[in-house]
């Protein structure tokens, strides 16, 4: 058994990795062959145990791509009983084999990838010069406005009864006095 060990992530799922050791993880778009470099959760070593984000960024977890696979099928089969619905089907989960080259703490955090330029990028650029004010643009012309709809009508609000008059409602023929009539 190796003497340290790192916890790393990889695909939101997270491996124990020892140098010399073989990971199946979820597919990652490098070639075979390639090394790719693996974030650390935790690392164990023969004295020091390392679990704060700033320390984190001292632990080196290298990995090598030996292989691309996919893993066992997976067979997947809906049903509702009584209603004549089955549906069939499979998935298989493309994976990737990697050999853990290397698990160690570095002794200083590691200096922040500068990407380089090229020297003609590098080089002052002359700024375009200044623009100078716009002059005073006429007013532009307003348009005609257009010509105005004539308002949609409006139904008649509709009118209360006299006192001591029948009052016929639409969904029946019989005409039916109104309580203040009754009083009369």
């Amino acid at each position: 058994m190796a003497t340290s060990y790192a916890i790393v992530e990889s695909g939101g799922k997270q491996y124990r990795a020892e140098k010399g050791a073989s990971l199946v993880v979820e597919h990652l778009s490098a070639d075979e062959g390639a090394k790719v470099s693996l974030r650390a959760v935790m690392y164990r070593g023969d004295t020091e145990m390392v679990l704060e984000g700033d320390q984190l960024e001292k632990v080196k977890v290298e990995a090598v791509v030996a292989e691309h696979l996919r893993g066992p099928k997976v067979r997947v089969f809906k049903y509702k009983p009584k209603k004549g619905y089955r549906r069939s089907a499979g998935h298989r989960q493309e994976l990737t084999r990697l050999e853990v080259t290397d698990v160690r703490l570095l002794t200083r955090k590691p200096a922040a990838k500068a990407e380089t330029k090229p020297a003609e990028e590098t080089e002052a650029k002359p700024k375009p010069p200044a623009r100078k004010p716009a002059a005073k643009r006429p007013a532009a012309k307003a348009k005609p406005a257009a010509k105005a709809k004539p308002a949609a009508k409006k139904p008649a609000p509709r009118k209360p009864a006299a006192k001591g008059k029948t009052q016929t409602t639409p969904k029946t023929s019989t005409a039916r006095r109104s309580s203040s009539a009754k009083k009369d």
